[in-house]
């Protein structure tokens, strides 16, 4: 619905909400708050003994009775419902509010529906005790009073992050720079630039340069002298790799190395090229060689361990790709092994790239991992409760109103607009006109626009929901109407023009 939408207009769609002239402006409210829908809101806490005061509107105070019912039991608080006269308490507005609401009862504080718009702190203000904004579904409660959303510093991380732009020599300049660019905006530390065996490429020393002025660090992924060289004097500050084939010429090149065995199985070759570059001053970090699953997968992880026993302080490189880009798999999981395993064994790099596509946001993906790794080793702690970034395909818990619930809902509605729950299996469609379930969108839809008129908006409007409701009931994940379907870091904020376009008609 248009901002410039009449009063009289909002009542037709919204029955029973404020209409004290205040009404505009906090339906504004509402259509702006969509877009911060993820946000917590400050945290609070209850404790036993307390009397809490719980305002909501008419749809929701089954569900808020039921949940509170179960929490004051186990935290030990009492508690009183106050329904305001509103269906949607999403609706509701502090001046609204303030008109309203009348406390003639002792309370050690007032919680208010999460979405409530307005100066919070007018409330305590005008009311004389704390007001809280609970989360913006009431069955969040728990998690929230229960501590398992506790704010935590995820900005320590011990593994810096090295990506590669594979084949560099064949990109121009300028969409090796772009690459680069998304590499560090998903959180890359080192940029290498990765060249083709057996090829010569004199291009190698500009491009370095190029990102040097871009301010990226830079590393050079060559066995070639002369590609090596022209990386160094244009800025790069490592080198992948150095074994006995090229150490005659590499002591000479002051600059950090990463160092390979010769054979992976024997890794006395890498210990004597350590010792070797180490004598002429070179700073190193080694690399056991991380093989692909069903080619010494698990014997390489052992090789890691093994090098940490042999030596607790040399630095130690992880060469993550071998896995994440050929394994035929979602990469959030096995990026957050990786990234465990290197917690453990305080390993200070990895080297990753994002070439196949099931590792398109692998960088991303590893920068979160390394958070969540790094707190929970030093914390001593699991990796729980902490940030549901990597949590993609399904969601952490699936909220279910029930049956009774949706039969009282559809109950209630007396306006046209329709609302669309997906639980248990089943899609929910409901408006003044009825109630309509089904697992089949199109002969749910064919269903409803028999029985409930609908215009083309509305038609857009309820395939776009259902498609999400469908998607949702396929993966486990929670469906919210108007809401997008979380998919963890790559939830993207949904558009508010369907859902104004929808609602004004």
């Amino acid at each position: 619905m248009p901002p410039e939408v009449e009063e009289r207009e909002l009542e037709d769609t919204f029955h029973d909400t404020p209409t004290d002239g205040d009404f505009l402006h906090s339906f504004k409210d509402w259509l702006q708050l969509v877009a911060m829908a993820d946000q917590s809101p400050p945290p609070f806490s209850i404790h036993a003994g307390q009397r809490v005061l719980v305002v909501t509107g008419r749809l929701a105070a089954e569900t808020v009775r039921q949940t509170l019912d179960r929490l004051s039991r186990e935290i030990g608080f009492s508690y009183q419902v106050e329904v305001l006269g509103i269906s949607v308490a999403a609706l509701m507005h502090v001046d609204w509010v303030l008109r309203r609401l009348t406390v003639n009862e002792p309370f050690d504080c007032i919680l208010f529906p999460g979405w409530c718009q307005g100066d919070a702190a007018r409330l305590a203000e005008h009311y004389g005790i704390p007001c809280h904004l609970g989360p913006r579904d009431i069955r969040d409660l728990p998690a929230l009073l229960g501590g398992k959303q506790q704010q935590v510093d995820l900005n320590a991380y011990r593994t810096e992050i090295i990506a590669e732009i594979n084949h560099a020599s064949r990109l121009s300049t300028v969409e090796a720079l772009q690459i680069a660019e998304r590499y560090r905006d998903d959180g890359t530390d080192v940029i290498d630039v990765g060249t083709v065996p057996g090829e010569q490429w004199s291009g190698v020393g500009p491009l370095v340069a190029a990102l040097v002025r871009e301010g990226h660090r830079v590393s050079i992924d060559s066995f070639e002298e002369c590609e090596v060289r022209a990386a160094v004097d244009a800025g790069a500050e490592l080198v992948l790799s150095c074994a006995s084939r090229n150490l005659d010429w590499a002591q000479s090149l002051d600059v950090d190395w990463v160092v390979i065995p010769d054979d992976p199985s024997d890794l006395s070759t890498m210990w004597s090229t350590v010792a070797a570059l180490q004598s002429t001053g070179r700073h190193v970090r080694v690399d056991p060689i991380l093989e692909p699953v069903g080619f010494g997968f698990a014997a390489s992880l052992a090789r890691y361990f093994a090098v940490r026993r042999e030596s607790a302080e040399i630095p130690i490189l992880m060469g993550v790709g071998n896995v994440t880009e050929l394994s035929e798999v979602d990469t959030a999981g096995v990026n957050f092994v990786l990234a465990a395993i290197c917690a453990e064994l305080n390993i200070g790099s990895i080297l990753t790239t994002e070439v196949i596509g099931w590792s398109a946001s692998s960088v991303a993906e590893f920068d979160i991992a390394r958070r969540l790794a790094t707190h929970a080793v030093a914390q001593q702690t699991l990796p729980k409760h902490l940030g549901s970034g990597l949590v993609m395909l399904h969601d952490a818990r699936i909220h279910n109103l029930g049956d009774e619930t949706l039969q009282q809902f559809a109950k209630d509605i007396r306006d046209p607009n329709f609302r669309i729950f997906a639980e248990r299996g089943e899609l929910h469609i409901m408006n003044r006109d009825g109630y309509w379930r089904g697992s089949d969108p199109f002969e749910l839809f064919d269903q409803v626009s028999h029985d409930s008129p609908v215009e083309a908006s509305h038609a857009f409007y309820l395939g776009y929901e259902l498609a999400k409701a469908v998607t949702a009931l396929t993966l486990s994940k929670q469906y919210t109407q108007d809401r997008p379907l979380n998919w963890g870091m790559l939830t993207r904020a949904e558009t508010q023009r369907h859902r104004a376009d929808a609602a004004e008609e």
